[in-house]
């Protein structure tokens, strides 16, 4: 991990009922994102969250297995 990576985890919620999306970067200290979809739209909003850095974003099971790990290399835009 490089010094301008973000790290997103996407865990499933202990109450079954989605996954919650961790990191340091965001405003809160983790987000909820809710069924259908709730891995993909996490993933999709880690993406989106990192436009101009790298972004690494790790999907675990219920056992805290990472089953699935995504690169997100943003395009730099100047404005």
């Amino acid at each position: 991990m490089t010094k301008s990576q973000h790290v997103y985890d996407v865990r499933p919620r202990k109450d079954k009922r989605g996954v919650d999306v961790i990191s340091d970067v965001l405003p809160f200290d983790r987000l909820w994102y809710i069924e259908p979809n709730a891995i993909s739209n996490a993933i999709a909003y880690a993406k989106f969250r990192s436009p101009v850095t790298h972004a690494a974003i790790r999907v675990y099971d219920d056992a805290g297995n990472v089953i699935e790990t995504h690169e997100h290399i943003g395009d730099f835009r100047e404005f």
